[in-house]
């Protein structure tokens, strides 16, 4: 980040992520998705540990959605598309949506 100093003012340039909104990632359940490919998308896409993806997946399997991660809007979009496209090429129905924060 770049910082420009003038007497008595410092001020930092904001970059894309830092000006943009928050959102809540959310996974849906359904009863086609294999678990280990759920957990496998959280590792990879989300890059979640493997012990958080097993807790989310457990999570949204009992209880029908559940919190994956907070994004930028954009980044959050990215990863979201990036899970639905893997998904998409094994025919699972795995779903993932967003909210703002």
């Amino acid at each position: 980040m770049n910082s420009q100093i003038t007497p008595g003012i410092e001020t930092r340039e904001k970059t894309q992520t830092e000006l943009e909104p928050l959102y809540r990632v959310l996974i849906h359940n359904d009863d086609v998705t294999p678990m280990d490919f759920v957990i496998h998308v959280l590792t990879t896409v989300f890059l979640l540990p493997n012990i958080n993806a097993g807790q989310i997946m457990l999570t949204a399997h009992i209880h029908g959605t559940a919190y994956v991660q907070t994004l930028p809007k954009s980044e959050a979009r990215k990863r979201i598309n990036s899970a639905h496209f893997a998904a998409a090429l094994k025919n699972y129905p795995l779903h993932f949506s967003m909210e703002s924060e």
